[in-house]
């Protein structure tokens, strides 16, 4: 992949070949106007992973772009006509085609755009180099600013100014970290330009949303893993500025954790290991992760046991448990620990409450059930139905 003539994306791209990709770029291009795939699908290609969301930028005005794509019989939607970017639905799917733009004024939140007709005007609007690049609709890259032999290298550096780039908008400075997380080589280390402009500017990211900081940490803390991307935010000061208290003591081992029994990476575990205050505010989580979140912590404060917790909350809850639990204790895991997990999560207390009635009712059911339950639960849901109606 490291060759110096690497000017157009492998064959085997899936958006060389795909009709509705190739129907957007013919109707766009039929009169004469640019088109270019860009961004992510590029990189992707380039970095031979599979395909990111495909996208396009164009030479040609919004409304042109809606008449070239109407002519020829494709459905148009006006999803951001505004900021230059229309979708053009072709054999049923939703293509997103930008107009070139160029920022005329940014608050370190959003930016002001005009149209261009500038293919490296656009490109500079972009956070890192290997974001830059575009391909053709036959495949050649086209690299405005020289960022091909940085995504070659697998190096994340901001374009241009470094410091420039982040006060166009804070959020860069996360999206370094998670980038770099899914991306880099990680025998390469950080850009040093970049960290030292994250550092100065990392109280920026105080005047971003919640939802937008959100969806950044959880897509870092997704990576395979992220434990130096997190230590080098703690560095330089970021990860204090999103997740005040937090420490990532605990985040290495938790990984190590994840990989020894073969889970996937749960970002929410590995968020309950970094800890911080007010972390369901302060990343907009949905109700569902803030539950697991709170289940997680629930757990391992009372210190249920391992298999309880995937009889009463589930495989998932468990294995978090067990991953966070054992971590804290400094002891090892084996894929064998999660036997009783497995079985656990499926076991079915074999009492109702019809069976006790009407001898009990009221509090005295409850009590009994409740009683009969974690003697079930004790024996390691081995109990039958038949020892547990006989229970003293």
């Amino acid at each position: 992949m490291d060759r110096p003539d690497f000017t157009v994306v492998p064959t085997d791209t899936h958006w060389l070949t795909d009709p509705g990709a190739q129907a957007v770029c013919r109707a766009v291009s039929a009169r004469g106007a640019q088109i270019y795939f860009v961004g992510g699908c590029v990189r992707d290609a380039v970095l031979g992973i599979p395909g990111a969301d495909v996208d396009m930028a164009t030479d040609a005005l919004p409304q042109d772009v809606t008449g070239l794509a109407e002519a020829a019989d494709l459905k148009v939607v006006p999803t951001g006509i505004d900021h230059g970017t229309v979708t053009i639905v072709a054999h049923g799917t939703g293509y997103e085609v930008t107009t070139f733009r160029r920022d005329i004024k940014t608050d370190g939140r959003h930016a002001e755009v005009v149209f261009s007709k500038d293919i490296s005007e656009d490109a500079r609007r972009r956070d890192f180099t290997l974001n830059a690049l575009y391909a053709t609709p036959g495949g050649t890259i086209v690299d405005p600013l020289g960022g091909l032999p940085d995504c070659l290298a697998r190096r994340i550096r901001f374009i241009e100014d470094a410091g420039a780039r982040i006060r166009e908008d804070y959020l860069r400075a996360l999206r370094f970290f998670r980038f770099h997380a899914w991306y880099a080589d990680p025998e390469a280390g950080f850009d040093v330009e970049a960290l030292d402009a994250i550092a100065q500017n990392a109280a920026g990211v105080e005047k971003l949303s919640a939802e937008r900081i959100g969806a950044e940490v959880s897509k870092l803390l997704a990576a395979p893993d992220p434990v130096q991307c997190i230590a080098t935010m703690q560095h330089t000061g970021l990860l204090q500025r999103v997740l005040p208290g937090s420490d990532i003591t605990l985040l290495g081992p938790v990984v190590h954790n994840q990989k020894a029994l073969g889970l996937r990476p749960d970002w929410r575990v590995r968020l309950a290991a970094l800890g911080g205050e007010g972390a369901k505010a302060r990343l907009r989580m949905s109700s569902k992760d803030a539950k697991v979140m709170e289940l997680l912590q629930s757990v391992l404060g009372n210190m249920m046991p391992i298999p309880e917790v995937a009889y009463r909350y589930g495989e998932t809850i468990a294995a978090g448990a067990l991953v966070l639990g054992s971590a804290l204790a400094s002891q090892p895991v084996v894929t064998d620990d999660l036997d009783p997990i497995k079985k656990a999560a499926v076991a079915r207390f074999p009492i109702k409450a019809q069976d006790l009635m009407p001898a009990l009712s009221g509090k005295a059911l409850g009590d009994r059930l409740g009683y009969l339950e974690r003697r079930w639960i004790a024996s390691q849901f081995r109990l039958t139905r038949e020892e547990l109606m006989t229970l003293e």
